[in-house]
């Protein structure tokens, strides 16, 4: 019988995969848009809202500019679009970023990108489902969702957490009909508005356009409104986080995976500017407002006015106020940022992986569970984001502040490396077409430089005051704390590589066996040191109490055992150092020589009487561990009750340990750039 922890994961995660089933969970097209672009598509829900409501710091007129912050921001996606088609045809080995920057700049470089990159991972989980929470309140009549959302928000990071550690087809499958039903709603939201605007020539109003708002600065200089609008764009520029995971996922891709990855993201960087457009088009044309503090900000409105998201009035202008269509909206658009997070969830681990095998983070990242997830990976990002989620109270606003840093960072180190890629290339490629296949490619990464680079200092200079600085500073944290496990690692291989020199045996070898009791566990480790044939043999008691030493020695000479009994006082009690001592001063005589302790040790069976038994044993074994030329061994003694074990159980528990992930491991093309390696095979 299964025990209850047992049960519970398998009704929770399902039956551990086989090792060889791990191509059985590579993704087509179809089940990839959901996984891997959630995240980008589901920004029209929260980039529209945080364009209007920076806007609303000048005033009503300067909603009349958020179509051209739009367009800015849709020209950014385009070309952050175009640059990472070349990426994932160079680099499909799921390295991303990471792999473009260290492989061209330098591992330095990479470490910066890794470390932006993983805190970006943890904001967009807790950025899109503290704005799923927001959305759900806005079209859910009952007041307790506003009050509980911390503890809704953590749920549903549980949630996708138990889904992701199923596997990433289970959760691709479960992702995707969620996806196109958000994609279906909110593009027919937006048609069905323009159509009753042009075509029908009806005058829509949103349930705001009424409503008299004044301006938080009310005299704007030039300078400040100019920051204002550049404020307003890199809040926009949220649109753009997810972009980056595809190419870090490139090996989830069936084959031809950089293929299947370019058409994806090719359908991302489309859809998303499609609705985001249409949102803030059709925004324009119902004269919706969105201030950032309702409270201070509205002057005259309606008695107890509550402000809905942009997508909550939108599809109440549309659809009309009470229709069903207008809760599927908000529940969609909810549900839709939910799963916006299983980006991060897909991208984390499997750059969490690379970055273990690269020994920047704790191998643990690197290995897989029981369905061929990086489970370690996934259970600290959900663990990260949670911290987040409680410590920002699930403010979307507050925590939108400190988002795209690390995001924009990947992306002009990304390109800069892709610029010294094809450099390289050029100077060995002398076919005509391949080069100009080349150039175009170089001209692309090198316009998307530019332009990313440009976004990044305006993000730094209008966000940095407003929370991008703790971004920034766990960025830093991160960096220190790779390079600190990277020259731990290194240190430690260099210690352990082995040398040309045969190794020296060992002159003698003296055996000590402990004695605390004289009962069947130190008979056994007697009989078991007196098997070893060492040079030496001999039983030591640490005297702590008069009485027990005595009854000690006197059963040793009733039992006339053969191996000398020697007791080591100690007046102050203590039983660790008596013995390091008398360890240390039987192996001074020859550093060549070698003593091996052994330790007689209870095997119980239940994990309560581990407290019970073992202590003194443990600490000892501990500290000679420490020791050099001095080998450790235990002698069990299975009590009655380790004889109720389920051992079956416990020998499928060990089997199932998690696996090592395998690192793919590009060759740079030489010959065909625009292709990888595997596909021309």
């Amino acid at each position: 019988m299964a025990s209850t922890t047992s049960l519970a994961k398998r009704l929770l995660l399902g039956r551990p995969f086989r090792s060889d089933k791990l191509q059985h969970t590579l993704l087509p097209k179809r089940i990839a848009l959901p996984v891997f672009a959630s995240d980008a598509l589901s920004s029209v829900a929260y980039a529209p809202d945080e364009i209007l409501l920076t806007l609303s710091i000048a005033g009503a007129s300067a909603f009349a500019i958020s179509p051209w912050v739009t367009l800015a921001v849709a020209v950014v996606m385009v070309t952050v679009v175009a640059s990472y088609r070349q990426n994932v045809h160079a680099y499909p080995s799921g390295g991303g970023d990471y792999e473009v920057a260290t492989v061209n700049i330098g591992p330095r470089a990479g470490l910066g990108v890794a470390s932006a990159l993983l805190v970006d991972y943890i904001l967009t989980v807790a950025v899109s489902i503290s704005s799923g929470v927001s959305n759900l309140a806005s079209v859910l009549p009952w007041d307790s969702i506003g009050e509980y959302k911390v503890e809704i928000a953590v749920g549903a990071v549980l949630l996708l957490t138990a889904l992701n550690l199923r596997g990433l087809r289970e959760s691709g499958t479960a992702f995707a009909v969620p996806t196109y039903l958000f994609i279906f709603v909110m593009v027919g939201m937006i048609l069905t508005g323009l159509f009753r605007v042009f075509v029908l020539g009806q005058d829509l109003l949103a349930p705001s356009a009424g409503l008299t708002i004044t301006a938080e600065e009310s005299h704007l200089t030039s300078f400040a409104f100019v920051f204002l609008l550049l404020r307003t764009f890199s809040s926009g520029c949220a649109a753009l986080t997810g972009v980056e995971a595809i190419s870090n996922g490139v090996p989830a891709f069936k084959p031809p995976k950089s293929k299947n990855a370019a058409t994806t993201l090719l359908l991302l960087g489309a859809i998303a500017i499609v609705m985001l457009f249409g949102i803030i088009s059709l925004a324009r044309l119902t004269h919706l407002q969105y201030v950032e503090d309702p409270t201070t900000q509205i002057l005259a409105g309606p008695p107890n006015y509550e402000q809905k998201t942009v997508t909550a009035q939108l599809a109440e202008t549309v659809f009309g106020h009470g229709s069903w269509l207008v809760v599927l909206v908000g529940a969609i658009t909810a549900l839709i940022l939910f799963l916006a997070a299983n980006t991060a969830f897909n991208g984390f681990p499997v750059l969490g992986s690379i970055l273990a095998q690269d020994r920047y983070l704790p191998r643990q990242f690197h290995t897989r569970g029981d369905r061929l997830a990086f489970s370690n990976g996934i259970v600290f990002l959900a663990a990260a984001a949670i911290v987040l989620i409680v410590a920002f109270q699930a403010e979307t606003t507050r925590l939108i502040q400190l988002y795209i840093v690390g995001v924009f960072v990947s992306f002009t180190l990304s390109q800069g490396g892709m610029i010294r890629h094809w450099n390289r290339l050029l100077k060995v490629q002398r076919d005509p077409e391949r080069r100009r296949r080349m150039i175009r490619s170089r001209a692309i990464n090198a316009f998307g430089m530019g332009l990313t680079g440009a976004v990044l200092i305006v993000v730094l200079i209008t966000k940095f005051l407003l929370g991008a600085w703790i971004a920034i500073a766990a960025m830093i944290v991160i960096y220190g704390l790779m390079l600190a496990i990277h020259k731990h690692y290194t240190r430690v291989a260099e210690e352990l590589l082995p040398t040309e020199e045969r190794p020296v045996l060992p002159s003698r070898n003296h055996a000590v066996v402990l004695v605390s009791k004289v009962h069947m566990p130190t008979l056994r480790a007697v009989a078991y040191a007196q098997a070893t044939r060492p040079d030496t043999i001999t039983a030591v008691t640490v005297n702590v109490d008069d009485k027990d030493t005595r009854n000690i020695q006197a059963e040793w000479e009733r039992r006339e055992l053969p191996v000398p009994l020697t007791v080591v006082d100690s007046p102050y009690r203590e039983i660790t150092k008596p013995i390091i001592d008398f360890v240390k001063s039987v192996r001074r005589a020859s550093p060549r020589d070698v003593v091996t302790v052994f330790v007689p040790e209870y095997v119980v069976g239940r994990w309560w009487e581990n407290l019970l038994h073992n202590q003194s044993a443990l600490r000892i074994k501990g500290r000679l561990l420490f020791e050099p030329g001095v080998m450790v061994t235990s002698v069990p003694w299975q009590l009655r009750s380790s004889q109720d074990r389920d051992l079956e159980r416990l020998d499928r528990g060990l089997s199932r340990a998690p696996a090592r992930g395998p690192r793919f491991h590009p060759t740079e093309p030489t010959s065909d750039a625009d292709q990888p390696v595997e596909e021309k095979s």
